[in-house]
């Protein structure tokens, strides 16, 4: 069940626990992510981040899904400094890809 609000002018739509906005949606593929533990450490540190509004790591695929209005580069950096090396940033084009 997918249910929608408005927050700070933007349409939220909440799914489980992880919300969706309609904000720039980039996957980033990671390397040396190996237990649940790492991909926490990875959505903490994102969500720090200034303009990052949504983070989830799965760790046995090496992905990171990011809601966030920040550039690539800061993305990078900050998943680089959280001690995991990154493959590529792309834009996410469905729900799950």
């Amino acid at each position: 069940m997918i249910a929608e609000r408005k927050c700070f002018g933007k349409t939220i739509y909440k799914m489980n626990l992880f919300c969706y906005n309609e904000g720039m949606k980039r996957v980033i593929e990671v390397e040396g992510m190996c237990c649940a533990r790492c991909a926490e450490r990875a959505e903490k540190k994102l969500m720090l981040l200034d303009g990052v509004t949504g983070a989830k790591a799965k760790f046995k695929k090496g992905l990171i899904f990011v809601e966030c209005e920040t550039a690539d580069d800061k993305l990078k950096e900050c998943v680089e400094n959280a001690g995991f090396s990154v493959k590529n940033i792309r834009e996410r084009q469905g729900l799950f890809s």
